[in-house]
């Protein structure tokens, strides 16, 4: 079942309408129809069929997720590499997990929380909930991560964040969009920021930065910039793909931290390499720009300015 938490749309066809309706299915050109688990299989999607499941699944995540936040009885365990997780996080993977097997089975799956099941060219790329020591202390700030990827690039992203009311998504050619709860979607760009002096950065942490090698790189380049901040997790990419910040950058990640990230950046206008400018959420660190700044940031970063390569 689809909450009534949001009705999302779809990045719209050519001459076609679409949205979620809540426990009825999707309206195209006037007509309901079923949601994409109730149809039946076919060898072949479109992005736009894969991004209205990705919505769907956000859904059902969201449904999940927030009926558990500021629970009396959140259960919460720590992992091998000392991480939290919670009894949320685990169940809205095995949602997402079971929705995939079943209405894309042929599809590869990569979780945070139970990793790896098939080998295809298309795998759904899944963080259950981004921000997973927030969600435990009660703080909003966390959302659920759906990411499709091709040949190991993502080329759909939906970022669903309940407890701020917010969602993201894009698909490749499709651009970012962003719906308020209570709101219409609307399409979202980047900022047009060209100076590093007008820039706003988001560092996410600066222990991260310490533990790279990249501290003295990023303090140089917080004094570079207008403004730094830290705001943590999804949240600052998606404030960049909406315009309000200019710069982020992090360490100490996973593709799934970065998979649904990449296209609504992407789509939005701006760019998503690692720290070291290397394309793809495959290479532990992030640095996504509005574009302008990009090349610019890159170099500041940079650990060996002499030839233009961190170590």
């Amino acid at each position: 079942m689809v909450s009534d938490h949001f009705r999302p749309e779809p990045t719209p066809k050519t001459n076609t309408t679409c949205r979620l309706h809540a426990n009825r299915g999707i309206l195209r050109n006037g007509r309901v129809t079923q949601y994409p688990w109730q149809v039946a299989h076919s060898p072949e999607f479109t992005l736009d069929d894969d991004l209205d499941l990705a919505l769907a699944l956000a859904d059902a995540a969201d449904a999940i997720s927030s009926a558990r936040f500021r629970a009396l009885d959140l259960e919460v365990t720590t992992k091998p590499d000392r991480s939290p997780v919670t009894d949320a996080d685990r169940a809205v993977e095995q949602a997402i997990s079971a929705l995939v097997a079943e209405h894309r089975p042929d599809d590869a799956f990569y979780g945070e929380e139970f990793g790896t099941t098939g080998e295809a060219r298309r795998q759904w790329i899944i963080d259950p909930i981004d921000g997973t020591a927030n969600f435990l202390r009660g703080v909003p700030v966390w959302g659920t991560l759906i990411a499709l990827a091709l040949d190991g690039v993502p080329v759909a992203g939906v970022v669903s964040a309940p407890a701020l009311g917010k969602r993201w998504w894009a698909r490749t050619g499709g651009g970012a969009w962003l719906q308020e709860e209570g709101a219409a979607p609307r399409r979202i760009a980047v900022s047009g920021v060209a100076e590093l002096a007008d820039a706003s950065l988001s560092f996410q942490s600066i222990r991260q930065w310490d533990d790279a090698g990249y501290l003295d790189q990023v303090i140089d380049l917080t004094r570079r910039v207008w403004r730094d901040r830290a705001y943590g997790d999804m949240w600052p990419y998606m404030l960049l793909a909406e315009g309000l910040v200019d710069i982020v950058g992090e360490f100490d990640l996973k593709p799934y931290d970065m998979a649904a990230l990449v296209p609504i950046v992407e789509e939005a206008g701006g760019r998503f390499t690692s720290v070291d400018g290397a394309d793809g959420p495959w290479h532990g660190s992030a640095l996504a720009t509005n574009g302008l700044l990009h090349e610019e940031t890159l170099a500041a970063l940079r650990l060996n300015p002499e030839d233009g390569l961190a170590d």
